[in-house]
């Protein structure tokens, strides 16, 4: 043994993007409306963060949806979780749950506010329940963006708040 620190890899996400991995990574992404689910197995220490950007991909009348997983999307996002969780032969419910964002960052121009984040907010919980993931902790809603770190090899997760934000803060056990 060396004594020397395994380096830390830094990933940072834009919307749409995902990682799934371990070791010593902490992920990073900037979240308004958009929402990140973090994911993460206690005795593996292994997980991933999504980022989305909308609760769900319309697809016209009588069109199929598209065969490739878009991360844009909040099913699609959860889609490569199962996807990389059933790759690391675990299973949904063995992961504890975090999730994000959801911001209110849009005004419709007359005086109300589109529910982009309100929706991306409730998606993220119902595909969570669906796959019987524990939902620990959630930090949701309110205005202003908010910066994520998720430590992999822990699963702490910090926020930072370049702009100020009065978000509901709910930390959920159970």
């Amino acid at each position: 043994m060396s004594g020397v620190a395994d380096p830390l890899a830094e990933v940072f996400l834009n919307p749409g993007d995902f990682f799934f991995g371990g070791g010593h990574t902490r992920i990073s992404t900037l979240l308004g409306s958009c929402v990140s689910i973090t994911l993460w197995h206690p005795q593996r220490r292994i997980g991933g963060m999504c980022h989305y950007m909308l609760a769900e991909r319309r697809v016209k009348v009588g069109h199929s949806p598209p065969a490739v997983l878009d991360g844009r999307y909040a099913d699609d996002a959860l889609a490569l979780f199962w996807q990389s969780v059933a790759a690391a032969g675990t299973r949904p419910r063995d992961y504890q749950a975090k999730l994000f964002g959801g911001g209110c960052m849009f005004n419709n121009g007359l005086g109300g506010t589109m529910e982009i984040g309100a929706r991306n907010i409730e998606r993220g919980r119902e595909l969570l329940a669906a796959n019987k993931v524990a939902l620990i902790a959630q930090h949701v809603g309110g205005n202003g963006r908010r910066k994520l770190f998720f430590d992999l090899r822990s699963g702490h997760v910090w926020l930072a708040f370049p702009e100020g934000s009065n978000a509901y803060i709910r930390n959920t056990y159970g």
